[in-house]
């Protein structure tokens, strides 16, 4: 029977090379569904099976452990935030800051609580704000990642879609999306500086031993290897 897997919707590009290298040196099977971390965790809360859960955040995992829900806690990968925009948004002048700074533009995000892309976005608002006074949290949209927004339809990355369909003209999201959004002729990403950006750690919570062959394997050197080449950090 398939080791049952909940896992963060920013590691969906990830997971299959992931698990199909995880098979071939095990042998083991996996089945994985996603969502965003905070919503996977409530289903663990409710008593849903799990033998992994891969969350976008640490606390997630650490409430889980908390609760009795978790026999053990690690981390496993990083990563960043960065900013998408619309094409017709951009001119050889624009930057990270003076698009977020117009209040022509909106500006879509994850949604906090939810999801950590969120969360995270909501720390990055409030840095930018403390530094340079361009207002962000009341401009903000979350449009994805909620239980009562929208979901992403499948083979669509969340900012190609919310600036595609006109739903917002910046999206902030995690930077491992970056170089898959640069092969649209419509968006343009920026990265975001290190004195502003927010550092991501991503958290293993193993619920049940059976999963330890999977814990080890992605905290091995093989998987970091596999995470870089997806825009992740280790």
């Amino acid at each position: 029977m398939p080791l049952q897997v909940l896992a963060a919707g920013s590691l969906r590009r990830v997971w299959p090379p992931l698990m199909a290298e995880f098979g071939r040196q095990t042998g083991i099977l996996t089945a994985t569904q996603f969502a965003p971390a905070g919503m996977l965790r409530a289903r663990i809360e409710a008593g849903e099976n799990c033998a992994l859960f891969a969350s976008a955040n640490m606390a997630h995992p650490q409430t889980l452990l908390a609760q009795g829900k978790a026999l053990a806690v690690q981390r496993f990968a990083g990563n960043a935030l960065c900013l998408t925009a619309a094409a017709y948004c951009v001119d050889e002048h624009s930057t990270w800051l003076t698009l977020l700074a117009n209040p022509a533009l909106r500006i879509g995000t994850s949604t906090p609580g939810s999801d950590p892309s969120g969360d995270y976005t909501w720390q990055f608002f409030a840095k930018v704000e403390a530094e340079t006074g361009v207002e962000l949290q009341s401009r903000a949209r979350s449009l994805v990642g909620g239980p009562e927004t929208q979901t992403v339809p499948a083979g669509k990355l969340a900012a190609e879609w919310l600036i595609g369909s006109g739903q917002a003209d910046l999206v902030i999201g995690y930077r491992s999306y970056a170089e898959a959004l640069k092969s649209y002729r419509e968006l343009r990403v920026f990265e975001i500086p290190s004195l502003y950006n927010i550092q991501a750690d991503y958290g293993l919570a193993l619920c049940d031993a059976r999963a330890e062959p999977l814990r080890a394997f992605l905290t091995s050197n093989t998987a970091r290897q596999i995470l870089l080449e997806y825009g992740f950090v280790v």
